[in-house]
């Protein structure tokens, strides 16, 4: 019972922690390249996802990018149509990809 008791104190204990200065969350600025389907992304994806969410995943290849935007429509049921994929993942592709198909 008494290490039930000291286990739960000590993952309490950063609960209690107090800072007296003033924080401050630095501002980053992403680079966006606009181009064609920059309005798709903004309409289907910047909703949910910070730009810097996706230029931070790296230069990556056609497939990679697609296989996000297919990730998103399955299996976070992203109402997302074909045609707005397909932009989206050509704006990604050409912007921040990494010149490669796979």
């Amino acid at each position: 019972m008494k290490k039930l008791i000291l286990i739960a104190a000590l993952l309490a204990s950063p609960l209690f922690a107090q800072v007296k200065e003033k924080i401050e969350v630095p501002y980053v600025a992403f680079p966006i390249k606009m181009g064609k389907g920059f309005d798709a992304l903004q309409a289907n994806c910047l909703m949910c996802h910070s730009f810097g969410y996706m230029i931070n995943q790296g230069r990556q290849p056609r497939k990679f990018w697609r296989g996000k935007v297919d990730k998103m429509i399955k299996e976070f049921k992203a109402p997302i149509g074909e045609e707005a994929a397909k932009a989206v993942t050509d704006y990604l592709y050409k912007y921040y990809g990494n010149q490669k198909l796979k």
